[in-house]
Order: structure tokens, then C-alpha cells, then sequence
């Protein structure tokens, strides 16, 4: 395989895994809240709850994305597998 099929083929793999990251940690979220809040809270209320789970799955999933690649660049060299996905501009 080539960098750019390498790159191409790790960029969705990348987004499918931060995307499960993201439903694991909702549902984690979800789970938590259910056990902690009582039924009868205002509608408003579990709407704004329900962002706040949502916002820190995201940070969730983004910061572990980011040790794991951190982790991964440590292990294997990027460039000899990768093609860069910004090229400069200056030539």
C-alpha cells in the first residue's frame, strides 16, 4: 500500500473509533445520570443535562484520540507510513 491509501485508510478508522468513543462515553453518561438524577425533573432541565453528557463526550473521546496517537507516533514513524495531510505553502 502507498502513504496515501495509508493516510486515507487511517483517517476513517480514526473517525470510526472517535465516534464509538463518543456513544460509549454518552451511554456511560446516560447510565450515571440515570442513577443519580430523580424522574421528575423538568424537561429543561434533562435537555440542558443531556448537552452538558454530549459536550463531555466529546472532549471525552477527543482526549483520548489524542494520548492514543500520542502514544502511537512514539511507537512507529508517521512520515515513513503517512502522507502529510497539509502540505506548506511555501515551496
Amino acid at each position: 500500500m502507498n502513504k496515501k491509501l495509508n493516510t486515507a485508510l487511517f483517517i476513517v478508522g480514526a473517525s470510526i473509533l472517535n465516534v464509538i468513543l463518543m456513544i460509549i462515553f454518552i451511554t456511560i453518561g446516560l447510565i450515571i445520570l440515570s442513577k443519580i438524577v430523580p424522574e421528575n425533573i423538568s424537561p429543561t432541565f434533562a435537555s440542558v443535562l443531556f448537552i452538558l453528557i454530549f459536550l463531555l463526550s466529546i472532549a471525552g473521546s477527543f482526549f483520548v484520540y489524542h494520548k492514543s496517537i500520542r502514544i502511537l507516533s512514539g511507537k512507529i514513524n508517521m512520515d515513513k507510513y503517512f502522507h502529510p495531510i497539509f502540505s506548506s505553502r511555501k515551496k
